[in-house]
């Protein structure tokens, strides 16, 4: 999704159109526009919901259950920290909340330049290697903060 192309309405309903012949397409629709702006805003559910004749309320909780689809851009970058219990027992919510305090951030937001979002997960299935954190879909255990910073460093490249 790095490099994603501005949201655009008509593009937007081109790839709805294009995959109404599927069987059970909002996931393959939601797909499609995930790859081809890196996020799904409100006017993109409102048209899945007319083309697909269910109503908003519907599709936003397809689009709010599923937590690799967007509702803002992302940066170019995601980094996602676990916060599950054998993380937590090994410092990862102490040490996240300094990272985000670091970086003058809430979970999901992004900083400033665009080049990384950060966002919550829970449980990677890394336990053996609390605390755990995945950059851009690629696991990273034994995280602390030097790993955080590097992570930072690489995605401002």
């Amino acid at each position: 999704m790095a490099g994603a192309a501005p949201y655009n309405d008509e593009r937007a309903r081109e790839i709805i159109k294009a995959h109404m012949s599927l069987e059970g397409p909002a996931l393959p629709i939601l797909h499609a526009l995930m790859e081809e702006f890196g996020h799904v805003p409100e006017s993109a559910v409102k048209d899945m919901a007319e083309a697909l004749n269910i109503s908003r309320a519907e599709m936003h909780g397809v689009v709010s259950f599923y937590h690799d689809f967007h509702r803002e851009p992302h940066g170019r970058h995601t980094l996602k920290i676990c916060r599950a219990e054998s993380c937590q027992s090994m410092g990862a919510e102490k040490q996240a909340n300094e990272f985000l305090a670091k970086l003058k951030l809430s979970w999901g937001e992004t900083t400033p330049d665009g080049a990384l979002t950060v966002e919550p997960v829970y449980c990677l299935g890394l336990c053996a290697h609390s605390p755990s954190a995945l950059i851009d879909g690629e696991p990273v255990g034994c995280v602390d903060m030097e790993t955080l910073d590097e992570i930072v460093a690489e995605a401002r490249r």
